[in-house]
């Protein structure tokens, strides 16, 4: 068998063991087996919809003001700010972002399963989480980084724990992390 014969085999054992969809790195950047956060310029509409269905309307997407994390095999957590208008104020009091989520988080300590939900920041930072149907899922005590050096509308940091993440809508933030 000459060497281009065993080459070509060994490639197509590698496609075979590695798709395409499987790669050694991501869009990104990141390297493969690793969280990535996401910031707005990372997000899409392939991956988050411009528009959003939230009781019984649908609500633009401010998709600058998006962000989340790609997790390593595969999954997402992703959120974006929402455009009000046409909702009533009781809903505009909780309902100022989207999250779609793939995997069950855990929230300042409470489990958050995976699917598509309203969320918010209310009175002095608590924050809480809707059904698609405005009832409540899961309300916590979030907290407000006075230190958080440049303050924007949307974003997902790094916590101080290993695997931890902050979803920030200004200076109020939560913590979140992927269950086992």
């Amino acid at each position: 068998m000459s060497q281009r014969m065993v080459l070509g085999a060994a490639a197509v054992a590698m496609l075979t063991l590695f798709p395409a969809s499987t790669s050694l790195l991501l869009a990104d950047g990141a390297q493969a087996g690793k969280d990535t956060i996401l910031k707005a310029s990372d997000i899409s509409p392939k991956v988050f919809p411009e528009r959003v269905f939230y009781r019984g309307q649908l609500a633009p997407v401010q998709m600058r003001n998006t962000g989340g994390v790609h997790f390593a095999d595969d999954r997402y957590l992703l959120v974006g700010l929402v455009d009000l208008a046409g909702y009533g104020s009781p809903i505009k009091e909780k309902f100022q972002a989207y999250l779609l989520n793939e995997v069950t988080v855990d929230v300042n300590g409470k489990p958050l399963e995976p699917g598509a939900y309203g969320i918010g920041f209310v009175q002095r930072s608590t924050f809480i989480v809707t059904d698609l149907a405005s009832n409540t899922v899961l309300e916590v005590a979030g907290a407000k980084d006075t230190e958080l050096k440049r303050p924007v509308p949307l974003q997902v940091l790094a916590a101080t724990e290993a695997g931890a993440y902050r979803l920030y809508v200004g200076r109020d933030y939560v913590t979140f992390k992927r269950t086992k």
